[in-house]
């Protein structure tokens, strides 16, 4: 096993030296200078100049590309242009407010999907199995801002049971510890901001739990019904098992393989994809924050941010990868 984690930490290497590259020169290929974006249209020519010659912007790409390399492995994510603060003091705040936002989004999409295809695929061709399954069809193809919008109008403006944007009351602002506010108001014993933490999950963590929703009850139901056409599973059936074990114990546990591996595929999305959810519902993570990067061609933040949701992906599959292991006894990685 240890072996195995050491030869896929060692392969992360190439991985994550050609992402940084990749993205490096794409960015560069961005129309724009950012210093005459930083200065303003009206900035003379000779400004703009020092303004190139005091980002570095002035040395060829590859000099560049070194020195932020060299950076990197340094822990250094360099400089935001436009904030003139380092990029690993400002990344892990939006990073911790799109995890948060995340997980909560994969626990909904976990605990429904999974048991919806659980069930879809035990009562196959009920009624509750063509609901089950037009309904995740209608989540994978429903447009996430139009239910983001949707969501608000119904819950926030009509019946105003939920807050439309942000993470907290602004008249009672969490006292920011780790930035993940869940984990914050556990620590200083404020369940009544818990609350109002959870309270501003609800909306946006259900608008992003949609899709993965959906295909996560799609492949369970699918996985469901290859295994509980097995013998083993008429053996137990036949013994008089309670159908319930049957199905979540003996069943559930050969068939889990490919739906942890699409859990696993849909978090890594969920941190990289939440641009959407984030803009709607005035979120400030990580998605937010390398659009506004964008905006203003700030070439560290982007690049940074980029590159740290990369190595997280990564990581993600590489935890699936060990999982497999536990969950399945067959499967060896010596």
């Amino acid at each position: 096993m240890l072996s195995y984690v050491g030869r896929r930490l060692l392969q992360l290497i190439p991985v994550l030296l050609g992402m940084v590259f990749i993205v490096f020169m794409m960015i560069r290929a961005i129309p724009g200078n950012p210093a005459q974006i930083i200065l303003g249209q009206q900035a003379t020519a000779e400004a703009v100049a020092a303004m190139n010659a005091r980002l570095g912007l002035d040395q060829p790409w590859y000099i560049q590309f070194f020195k932020y390399l060299g950076g990197i492995l340094q822990g250094d994510l360099g400089e935001s242009m436009r904030t003139r603060l380092p990029v690993a003091d400002e990344i892990w705040p939006h990073l911790a407010a799109t995890m948060e936002l995340a997980f909560f989004a994969i626990l909904i999409a976990i605990v429904i999907g999974v048991n919806a295809g659980i069930v879809s695929a035990w009562f196959q061709n009920s009624w509750f199995d063509y609901i089950a399954m037009i309904l995740a069809l209608v989540g994978v193809s429903m447009p996430i801002f139009w239910l983001g919008l949707l969501g608000q109008w119904a819950f926030a403006i009509e019946f105003s049971w939920l807050p439309t944007t942000g993470r907290e009351q602004v008249r009672d602002p969490v006292n920011a510890i780790t930035h993940l506010y869940v984990i914050d108001t556990i620590i200083q014993g404020r369940f009544d901001q818990l609350w109002q933490v959870i309270r501003h999950l609800i909306l946006p963590g259900i608008a992003l739990a949609t899709i993965p929703m959906a295909i996560i009850a799609r492949m369970t139901r699918s996985s469901m019904l290859e295994v509980m056409r097995s013998d083993y599973i008429r053996t137990a059936r036949a013994k008089g098992q309670k159908m319930f074990w049957v199905v979540y114990k003996h069943a559930f546990k050969n068939a889990v393989i490919p739906v942890l591996t699409i859990i696993g595929l849909q978090m890594g999305m969920l941190l990289g994809g939440a641009i959407l959810t984030e803009t709607i519902f005035a979120w400030p993570g990580i998605g937010r924050y390398i659009y506004d990067a964008i905006n203003f061609r700030d070439y560290p933040v982007i690049q940074s941010g980029i590159l740290v949701v990369a190595f997280i992906f990564v990581m993600i599959n590489l935890i699936v990868d060990l999982l497999y292991g536990l969950i399945d006894s067959r499967i060896k990685y010596d």
